[in-house]
């Protein structure tokens, strides 16, 4: 099992000023995925990420990246982009990245010709020759990120990267991270925006508190709670509430109630039985907040919440 991981981790656990920032943190992540780790700011997602990387040292805990022990012994296999940003201000974009390249032991020449294929890739085609103190701040934060994926690592690790970014580089980030999965890459990447975790993680883990609280897919964070169902009657009138489950509430043109274990096929009979019919049904999981909420809490949603 160890041979598909690319990243292992036990028990990580991390103090600093005598406060415990990380708790006991398990983490595997497969290689080929896009793995995220999910949690309101202070939840210690960025000092695991760091420990893992060997950044930082853990003070308890193990941990293996790429088959190494020492992560640091891999580190030109890795793509970082660290959670400060920071770029030369008067370079190009094209020598930017293949500066960035030559750091994790990329010759300066193919970096320059890669790092034109990934901007024309990534939209920047325009750029090329932009120094970067021009360029607008959710451009060179691509930039950056196209430093972190010029060596074509094996591990590409991102550390809140959507942050600060407008849509449409959201959107650029989004395609390139699909682009590097498919290309065979592991992606590890930290966030407080649900919604990118929910599009894009194959795998994900949810930290809060310094502690690791789920891990598994979307849909298995999802299926931690129960199905929602709402219901709209051909026509409502008294005696529709008594045959609906105990925590129905009204909904706008209706009703939604949590689907019963045994499925709700007996309160719809129930309710076509007794002459309400059904003019409209849907039945759906809960999304990733609603999860995220079950998993970790109130306070800690509310805390992601404000962050978002």
């Amino acid at each position: 099992m160890s041979s598909d991981l690319a990243i292992s981790a036990t028990g990580l656990v991390k103090n600093f000023g005598g406060r415990r920032v990380v708790d006991g943190v398990d983490i595997a992540v497969p290689k080929g995925l896009i793995y995220g780790v999910l949690g309101p700011n202070g939840a210690g997602k960025t000092t695991t990420l760091r420990m893992l990387l060997g950044i930082i040292e853990p003070d308890g805990g193990h941990r293996t990246l790429l088959g190494h022990d020492r992560p640091r012994e891999a580190s030109d296999r890795v793509g970082y982009l660290p959670e400060e940003r920071g770029l030369y201000p008067a370079m190009k974009a094209r020598d930017a990245i293949a500066f960035l390249g030559a750091l994790r032991g990329l010759d300066v020449k193919t970096g320059r010709k890669r790092a034109v294929e990934l901007l024309e890739a990534a939209g920047l085609g325009h750029a090329v020759d932009t120094k970067i103190r021009k360029l607008s701040k959710g451009m060179a934060q691509l930039v950056q990120l196209l430093g972190s994926v010029v060596h074509q690592p094996d591990l590409l690790v991102l550390d809140e990267p959507f942050s600060g970014l407008d849509p449409v580089n959201q959107e650029r980030l989004e395609a390139l991270i699909i682009a590097e999965r498919d290309r065979g890459a592991t992606i590890l990447f930290s966030t407080h925006v649900m919604a990118h975790a929910e599009r894009l993680c194959d795998r994900l883990a949810i930290i809060a508190g310094g502690k690791r609280r789920f891990e598994g897919t979307v849909a298995e964070a999802r299926g931690t709670l129960p199905m929602r169902a709402h219901y709209v009657p051909n026509h409502d009138g008294e005696g529709v509430a008594a045959l609906l489950p105990a925590d129905a509430v009204r909904a706008a043109d209706g009703w939604t109630f949590t689907v019963p274990d045994e499925g709700a096929e007996a309160t719809l009979k129930a309710l076509i039985d007794a002459g309400f019919g059904i003019s409209g049904l849907s039945i759906e999981r809960p999304g990733l907040h609603d999860a995220f909420v079950r998993i970790v809490g109130a306070d800690d949603a509310r805390t992601l919440e404000h962050a978002a």
